[in-house]
């Protein structure tokens, strides 16, 4: 008798199932609206898409200023790609910027030299909240065949994730960084809300999985969130001795917040 209840309600099960599929469409589940927009891809690889605004053109730093006074940038422009001026100070972008999708190329020098952190140091921050070094750095850094602490070489968050893998290049190759960068958000009396996240490819490699921040990058400590508005995206001008780094092909997407 127990064999024949269980059996019954397990064929009632397999006919009620039965009955939903039978019922249910396709079309159920299919969502039309609203239609994504329309962008165009660059025609070559690393090219700005439709959508972007283009931070470096090959021929202006207009899109720059100094972190210091605002003033125009000053660092070295010249067949088609732009060099670190250290005499001049950190750059940044006239416009500041919240969530974002980032392209920019970078190359250190093919003769440098030196070891360690003093060798084609530089760095993206990717929200600049000081005319210094404050902010929230990805490392730019010669990492071919050249050791540190792996929490500072390239494509590292300074001080706080090291890369995945060493994605490096040789010197005097131009490398690529592509980041998606998640401000942090702050309350209305400046407590956090949602720590900042970031995700970087550098040549085409993934070596920051959606990495959650801890704050700020610090050389010396813990690194620590304070509240800030949309910020600008500032390049390093690090006092180093060796050879300064060139850029070019830098565009940036703003990003909707996440739903």
């Amino acid at each position: 008798m127990i064999r024949f209840v269980l059996g019954a309600f397990g064929l009632m099960g397999l006919f009620s199932s039965s009955s939903a599929l039978a019922q249910a469409r396709p079309e159920d589940t299919e969502v039309w609206s609203p239609k994504p927009a329309a962008v165009a891809p660059g025609a070559l690889a690393g090219a700005a898409p439709s959508d972007a605004i283009v931070l470096f053109d090959g021929k202006s730093l207009d899109q720059w200023v100094s972190s210091q006074d605002r003033s125009p940038a000053k660092w070295t422009v010249g067949d088609g790609v732009f060099t670190v001026d250290k005499s001049s100070g950190n750059i940044e972008t006239r416009r500041a910027f919240q969530d974002y999708q980032l392209h920019l190329e970078w190359r250190v020098p093919k003769d440098i030299h030196g070891s360690g952190q003093g060798r084609g140091n530089s760095g993206v921050f990717l929200a600049s909240t000081g005319s210094r070094d404050e902010g929230y750095e990805v490392q730019i850094l010669d990492s071919f065949e050249n050791q540190t602490y792996v929490n500072g070489q390239a494509a590292s968050v300074y001080k706080q994730h090291p890369p995945l893998v060493n994605a490096s290049r040789r010197p005097g190759e131009w490398q690529t960084y592509d980041i998606v960068w998640r401000a942090p958000r702050f309350t209305a009396t400046g407590t956090l809300a949602a720590p900042a996240t970031v995700t970087v490819l550098h040549n085409g490699v993934l070596v920051q999985d959606n990495a959650v921040l801890a704050g700020e990058t610090v050389y010396i400590g813990k690194p620590a969130y304070k509240p800030h508005p949309p910020a600008p995206i500032k390049l390093q001008a690090h006092g180093d001795p060796s050879k300064p780094i060139s850029f070019r092909n830098i565009w940036v997407r703003e990003l909707p917040p996440r739903p």
